[in-house]
């Protein structure tokens, strides 16, 4: 019997991000996901680097040598961050997350650092096989905080390991047994800080199809709003003898690195090769076929603890071989590291890094965008408010409102912070002065928006009441389709010249063309 992998692989700006700053690569031997921080280009730059770097990867090597060939290209990854940073120093504080499996038969070599994740399905059952390497993360496995309170906590996106190009990586390295029928997922936290586990786990098992799980996990991600890049790599291990003959497969390439694939001036053939996704085997002649062939394109946070992980014991045949003892970093020493180069005045690079961060939130019941990290160090706020906009938390949609609540975060540039904003107004429950269905003039909120979640009701009625059939035939018109204002107050003053229109047109018909003109029988 000859088992294979089949693949899908995508990525999604989603709804609020300026670009797509994620990377994946899905092909015979070869599945990764990346997430690029950093700026709009650097975390682009940074996530391709790193995807690039791997895909030599992607041809048969001797299992006995999976897990080293997978940990050497994460460290070749990381160097040649470091020289793309020397050659521009305006990239300085880009890096990647890098969540890879390199495949060999029966076995998987899984390499892993940052906070994008891996899961697996098995005979039904969902398990996370990697560990966040954030700070939050880390608080709950000391147990110093809930499960609950990471989902809400303020520092959800700090990565306390990630690709950086400016030390030693220390990724989290593993060999595991593959079993027919079993589905890999690799995405960015996109998709998990937005999806919830359980949704996840429906998802994966109600489609047959690699191709429809990633395109039915992005729709989640967005329909839970969005806020950040969604990418998904579904993996099923599967024999085949009983798969439909077909084209050998041929590599996908995603988000940033389907960008900078096109740059070079390489085909661009989106579709993945077949409907469903990508069909990876064991024939050395579709391996070459494969080679040779052009890449191509095709809720509540969730933490680790939410779902089981896999319990060695649990499968004789799942094997989870830990390459080294996991080094925690502990999260105190990191901040007092960066207090001390701070209070010193000895390391531009660190806080010139802080400060070059930009996050959207809310402050004072507006939308607002701070400048720096969302963070304390002893009681001092490494941020400081930048710029107020005139947008007003209230009046957004409910998705978008939890999002700016949590804070959008990693927010590389002024100029992204700002494009985010930007792309809030279009997630407006809009304020509109319209007819409230018994002849009388109000003002509505989310009027006709029930799809996106707002209220859709009248918040205030005209007092003293004016009737529609007391306006000009062409105020009545447009009070019938409703009348789009920025707020509140500029919707009071549509009320208030509606309102003088109709008295005039009652004392003075004829001095308004359109007025309802008496009744001359009366």
């Amino acid at each position: 019997m000859t088992i294979g992998i089949r693949f899908a692989a995508r990525s999604d700006v989603g709804l609020l991000r300026e670009g797509n700053e994620d990377s994946a690569y899905a092909g015979a031997r070869l599945l990764a996901v990346a997430d690029g921080m950093g700026g709009h280009v650097g975390g682009e730059i940074a996530s391709a680097a790193a995807i690039e770097t791997l895909k030599p990867l992607d041809i048969d090597i001797p299992a006995n040598e999976i897990v080293g060939v997978l940990e050497q290209a994460v460290h070749r990854a990381n160097e040649t961050l470091h020289s793309i940073v020397e050659g521009d120093p305006s990239l300085q504080g880009m890096g990647t997350t890098l969540t890879a499996m390199l495949w060999n038969g029966r076995q998987m070599a899984l390499v892993h650092i940052g906070d994008s994740r891996a899961y697996l399905l098995r005979n039904g059952e969902l398990f996370q096989i990697t560990h966040d390497h954030t700070l939050v993360q880390s608080l709950v496995d000391e147990g110093r905080i809930s499960l609950d309170e990471a989902a809400s906590h303020p520092q959800r996106s700090l990565l306390l390991r990630a690709l950086d190009g400016r030390g030693e990586v220390e990724p989290d390295v593993s060999l595991r047994e593959a079993q027919l029928g079993d589905r890999y997922l690799l995405c960015s936290d996109g998709l998990c800080s937005v999806v919830t586990a359980e949704t996840i786990h429906h998802a994966l098992s109600s489609v047959a199809e690699p191709e429809q799980a990633v395109r039915q996990l992005i729709d989640l991600a967005n329909r839970g709003g969005g806020p950040d890049n969604i990418t998904c790599v579904v993996a099923d291990v599967v024999e085949l003898e009983q798969q439909p003959p077909g084209p050998p497969p041929k590599p996908i390439v995603a988000g940033a690195a389907h960008n900078a694939t096109r740059t070079r001036g390489e085909a661009d053939n989106p579709g993945g090769g077949a409907p469903g996704g990508a069909m990876a085997g064991e024939s050395p002649a579709h391996r070459a076929a494969a080679l040779r062939g052009e890449p191509q394109q095709s809720g509540a946070a969730v933490t680790v603890a939410d779902i089981q992980a896999v319990p060695p014991q649990a499968d004789d045949a799942l094997q989870l071989t830990s390459m080294r003892p996991r080094r925690r970093w502990p999260w105190l020493i990191g901040i007092a590291v960066v207090l001390v180069l701070l209070v010193a005045g000895g390391s531009y690079v660190a806080w010139s890094s802080v400060q070059g961060q930009y996050y959207v939130a809310a402050d004072n019941g507006q939308v607002v965008i701070f400048q720096g990290m969302n963070d304390k160090v002893l009681g001092q706020k490494l941020s400081h408010l930048k710029e107020r906009s005139d947008l007003k938390v209230a009046d957004l949609t409910p998705d978008a409102q939890s999002s700016v609540r949590k804070t959008i975060d990693n927010l590389g540039s002024l100029a992204s912070a700002r494009k985010t904003i930007d792309n809030l107004r279009g997630k407006v429950c809009r304020t509109s002065v319209a007819e409230d269905g018994k002849g009388v003039v109000a003002i509505w909120k989310g009027r006709g928006q029930q799809g996106e979640g707002c209220a859709n009701k009248v918040i205030e009625t005209s007092d003293p009441k004016v009737h529609t059939n007391t306006l000009t035939s062409k105020s009545k018109q447009e009070v019938h389709k409703g009348i789009t204002l920025p707020d509140l107050p500029h919707a009071q003053d549509k009320v208030q010249q509606l309102r003088d229109e109709a008295s005039q047109c009652t004392r003075h018909p004829t001095t308004l063309q359109g007025c309802p003109q008496p009744d001359k029988h009366s």
